[in-house]
């Protein structure tokens, strides 16, 4: 005999498997935005920055600015890899999207219920889990978990998730990779300036 599924346990599982779902699609959508959006803002800024040395020839910042649009044009062409699948990127974010929309449905359907036991409820919630998994990609370019958190936290609908896992803004809305990272490129930044003006 199967085991009595109840109206809390599954609530508190929807939200769960919603979260995932859901970053799990804007993940998709800002790995789409960064591939589509990115390499043509560093071409522009290159090429705007690239002008302003040629008026300012005998700048003696130029030799370090030429390095970083150098860097930040390698960074460009490493992007521009991925654009043979950012369509698959898209669709994938669109079909995923539609998988956290009926997770939202089944969601509001169950706490409106006043049955006892979501057997059948439960199992529409795997069928959608197994859905999200055959369709997930696995191979996700850098930074798309922080898009990804602005996008989910600030631009989806996710009330019904947040009564059951309250979010927090330090624990959840901002992700601890970012805040590393940050931290380093300051540490880094201020080693650059003891040495060049030691």
């Amino acid at each position: 005999m199967d085991k009595k599924i109840d109206k809390n346990s599954i609530l508190k599982q929807l939200a769960e498997n919603g979260y995932n779902v859901g970053f799990g699609a804007k993940k998709h959508f800002a790995t789409f935005d960064i591939i589509e959006k990115v390499p043509n803002a560093i071409s522009l800024i290159v090429l705007l920055v690239g002008v302003g040395q040629l008026a300012y020839p005998n700048n003696h910042y130029n030799t370090g600015i030429s390095t970083t649009l150098i860097m930040v044009s390698i960074l460009a062409l490493t992007i521009s890899s991925f654009n043979s699948e950012k369509e698959k990127y898209e669709k994938a974010g669109i079909e995923l999207t539609k998988l956290f929309n009926e997770l939202r449905a089944l969601y509001y359907h169950v706490k409106n219920s006043n049955h006892e036991d979501f057997q059948v409820e439960f199992q529409q919630m795997n069928d959608v889990l197994n859905r999200y998994y055959s369709l997930s990609m696995s191979k996700q370019i850098f930074t798309s978990d922080w898009y990804a958190h602005y996008k989910f936290f600030f631009q989806m609908q996710i009330e019904w998730i947040n009564e059951q896992k309250k979010f927090s803004f330090w624990k959840d809305k901002i992700p601890k990779s970012f805040v590393i990272f940050l931290l380093f490129v300051i540490l880094v930044v201020w080693c650059w300036i003891k040495i060049f003006k030691g």
